[in-house]
């Protein structure tokens, strides 16, 4: 497992594209401290975001793993070119050749995949921890801990999608093109859950089947976090509107995401095997 870890991670530092994507990734991780420093006047107003509750244990954990799972987008570029690379480098036929199995192969890469996810959870679980303990009006040990499960949630949604680029980037062979259909296939997804809501079946029938979506179940792990403040809630009440909205991680969710990253580890081998390099 190690030895196959150093090949990719050699494989990668050595790489200058992917190196300054990996370095971006994670500056724009710890670029989310800036927010604290958002402040700016309306008239008599004085605005300050960190004051608004967004660095309050636990809602930070919901925020932070919300706004930071957007940066993810990086390392999918990283992912579908490390996989590119192998093939416009025929690196993949030589660490055949050298004797490692297509399923070491594959192993290799998911293992690149979780390293990149665990110590992306790891990155924000730090962040988050600093600027709570700055910032947050709640400091007890239990609140602290409370909603810990976002941070899993997180890991497992980073996982499933840089599985789905992996799967991708075996299956296209060109990163751009790998890239143009994960945009291709996000817009789908919400076209076939507009078809299938307009003609075939009853919108909220529709809903519950777009939530099995490889996109959309990955989406769902984390809610987004905006209407769950507290002055977002006070502003809809003074308008007559009453915001009841499930945030929590729920154990089926994650049992559709961890579906589909099996799914593809197991179509990224299976294309692997079946093709001749």
């Amino acid at each position: 497992m190690k030895r196959l870890l150093q090949i990719e991670f050699i494989k990668l530092w050595n790489n200058r594209s992917s190196k300054f994507l990996i370095l971006s990734y994670f500056i724009l991780l710890t670029s989310i401290a800036l927010i604290a420093a958002i402040k700016f006047d309306i008239g008599p107003i004085e605005f300050h975001l960190a004051d608004q509750g967004i660095f309050n244990f636990p809602y930070i954990w919901h925020f932070n793993t919300f706004v930071t799972a957007i940066f993810k987008l990086f390392l999918a570029i990283v992912i579908v070119s490390m996989m590119s690379n192998e093939y416009s480098n025929k690196t993949i036929k030589q660490n055949l050749i050298d004797g490692l199995s297509k399923k070491e192969f594959i192993a290799s890469k998911f293992l690149t995949v979780l390293s990149f996810a665990g110590i992306s959870t790891v990155f924000v679980f730090v962040v988050s921890m600093i600027l709570g303990l700055i910032y947050s009006d709640y400091t007890e040990l239990s609140i602290i801990l409370s909603d810990l499960e976002f941070l899993l949630a997180f890991f497992v949604k980073l996982v499933a999608f840089f599985s789905f680029c992996l799967f991708l980037g075996i299956l296209v062979k060109r990163s751009a093109f790998a890239l143009g259909f994960l945009i291709i296939w996000a817009i789908l997804e919400q076209i076939i859950f507009g078809i299938l809501g307009w003609k075939f079946t009853s919108w909220d029938t529709a809903n519950i089947i777009k939530d099995f979506f490889p996109l959309e179940s990955m989406a769902n792990l984390i809610k987004e976090p905006v209407t769950r403040l507290n002055a977002v809630q006070s502003v809809a009440k003074q308008v007559g509107e009453t915001l009841e909205l499930n945030y929590q991680v729920h154990w089926y969710e994650f049992l559709i995401t961890l579906f589909w990253t099996a799914l593809f580890v197991y179509w990224s081998y299976a294309l692997l095997k079946k093709r001749d390099l």
